[in-house]
């Protein structure tokens, strides 16, 4: 196995290990308020709080990895995140399971940026939409396969228990990292804390295109998911069988990830995110039909994953290597910040309409807000990084 292989590997363990605390803890919802008395907002707070963990982590990467260096910085986090896992799952309230997701958050927050910088760095150009493929299957799985399992462990132990089966993955991307990733050494001199070259990635039109995606699409679908559960709950599903309405979205979800990785590099971005948004809206619009709840998740997942397998190329594609950290640590930023707006503003939505149908229908209108910034992408610049033999000669 090559080196950035290996690289790629822990970038995705730890991925893997994000997207699972993300959407294995939402089938639990109900049992948690019963059992902890919890309401609505609280319960938005379980995600909320981890992603504001990782939020407020995220800008140190850059700084940190160079004063540990990249190997002890993730076995650090890794470490941190066990932790906190199997005390999120001791929480004896509300309170301290909200308190201790955000210690969780911290720990796992430098597990993507720093290893999807490093993974990032080795790729080239014209190959990271294959990279880009391989996250984008992580994406699929984890989501597609967490809820479903969390839902038998909750209907069969305890909804404690999906915290405590972080214990193993975490393990086992902590021997690997240790075993693959070279020893870098730490800066010899203390770096200066510069939070600014963070921000300032934004500079770049495709990275900020890419974020506002992000921000509306699966943003927007975390946001929707969540009410999604409690509403089929109310209609009579069991934890089980709301889980495995994520599997419809899984399967839709890899035609997505094969189409956007077929079609980037020939046909550019624009047609690809124009089609998911209008497929993801689609799909949550049809959330209000209740006999068309697998055909709204299918298309939920065919639109989504066709956004986000999309943007997350784009993100990075005129970025140099010297600056990959720098700019996976603000598009993380974004992708945490996104999923922790998606379920807050849906979540206030619900509590304040009470309605589940009008909640929908605003969720599928904020999916469709980059359209305007997509269609003033820049095609023939994306052009030219994909296809660089292929520019004009000048006299």
């Amino acid at each position: 196995m090559t080196y950035r292989s290996k690289v790629a590997w822990i970038f995705l363990l730890g991925f893997a290990l994000d997207l699972v605390n993300m959407f294995v803890a939402t089938v639990a919802y109900p049992d948690i308020a019963r059992e902890l008395h919890a309401s609505v907002t609280q319960l938005a707070w379980i995600s909320n709080a981890y992603v504001l963990g990782l939020t407020l982590i995220i800008p140190l990467s850059v700084w940190l990895a160079a004063m540990m260096g990249e190997r002890t910085l993730i076995a650090t986090s890794l470490l941190l995140f066990a932790g906190a896992s199997v005390m999120v799952g001791q929480a004896g309230s509300i309170e301290a399971l909200i308190g201790w997701r955000a210690v969780q958050g911290l720990g796992g927050g430098l597990l993507i940026p720093v290893g999807q910088a490093m993974a990032y760095r080795h790729f080239p150009a014209a190959e990271r939409s294959q990279l880009t493929a391989r996250v984008m299957s992580v994406a699929l799985l984890v989501p597609a396969l967490s809820p479903a399992l969390g839902g038998v462990i909750v209907d069969s132990v305890s909804w404690r228990w999906i915290f405590y089966t972080n214990l193993p993955l975490a393990m086992i991307t902590l021997l690997l990292a240790l075993l693959w990733i070279k020893p870098d050494a730490p800066a010899s001199v203390r770096p200066p804390l510069d939070l600014g070259a963070v921000f300032k990635q934004v500079a770049s039109p495709m990275l900020r295109v890419a974020m506002l995606v992000y921000l509306c699409v699966p943003g927007v679908f975390i946001g929707t998911s969540l009410i999604a559960i409690l509403y089929v709950r109310s209609l009579g599903y069991d934890a089980t069988q709301t889980g495995a309405l994520m599997l419809p979205w899984a399967l839709a979800s890899a035609v997505a990830i094969y189409l956007s990785k077929k079609r980037f590099n020939r046909y550019g971005p624009k047609p690809l995110l124009l089609a998911g948004m209008a497929l993801q809206g689609a799909g949550i619009l049809l959330l209000n039909e209740p006999a068309l709840i697998i055909a709204a998740y299918a298309l939920m997942g065919l639109g989504g994953s066709l956004c986000s397998s999309t943007a997350q190329t784009l993100a990075f594609l005129d970025i140099p290597a010297e600056r990959m950290g720098h700019a996976s640590a603000l598009w993380n930023i974004n992708r945490q910040v996104s999923f922790c707006v998606g379920a807050a503003v849906l979540s206030a939505m619900l509590s304040a309409l009470d309605s589940f149908a009008i909640t929908f229908t605003m969720a599928a209108a904020l999916t469709l807000l980059p359209l305007f910034a997509v269609l003033r992408l820049d095609t023939s610049r994306v052009r030219a990084l994909l296809h660089p033999s292929s520019e004009p000669d000048h006299d």
